[in-house]
């Protein structure tokens, strides 16, 4: 109904004003018309000599090798031994050449410390875990080993502990 109320309207339009008809064929001309497009379309330019200023606000996409030190940095961070132990496991520092072992607290107060990166046999690493809490604290904590993820999950707080002894391996 609107559609042909519309078209009644410009007709009554254009009858009682002919330069109403006028301007609407001319604007209707100029939008599709193939000249006027090409007129009004701005030209791109390409320069490559002030790529140099972008480049410069793009981020690396690696973290670059860390400085050698000897000991801990003012941070704390230690790098790994310059050979690396000789056990049947293996763990792969994080991209920012951390060790991964973290925190984990679900349900609001349930504990855990995960364990990522393993390569090589994770038993035996769990099974060394396990011993050195056993030795530390006195008490044997139920421990999780997703071989599918390569990850241990060990029930309580100990990241901090866990972090220290795998640096004392050499990792």
């Amino acid at each position: 109904m609107a559609a042909s109320w519309s078209f009644a309207f410009r007709l009554s339009a254009v009858r009682l004003c002919p330069r109403f008809a006028l301007r609407f064929s001319s604007r209707t001309d100029r939008l599709f018309s193939a000249a006027a497009a090409e007129q009004t379309r701005p030209k791109i330019l390409e320069s490559t000599e002030e790529y140099k200023f972008v480049e410069r606000l793009i981020p690396p996409s690696q973290v670059p090798a860390p400085p050698p030190y000897s000991g801990p940095s003012p941070s704390g961070w230690q790098p790994p031994s310059a050979t690396p132990p000789d056990l049947p496991y293996s763990i792969r520092r994080s991209r920012m050449h951390n060790i991964p072992v973290y925190s984990d607290i679900t349900h609001g107060n349930r504990h855990m410390t995960l364990i990522r990166k393993v390569h090589g046999d994770i038993w035996a690493l769990e099974r060394d875990v396990r011993a050195f809490l056993q030795q530390a604290t006195g008490k044997e904590f139920p421990t999780q080993v997703n071989e599918v993820t390569m990850t241990i999950k060990i029930k309580g707080q100990f990241q901090q502990e866990v972090k220290e002894w795998l640096q004392r391996k050499g990792f």
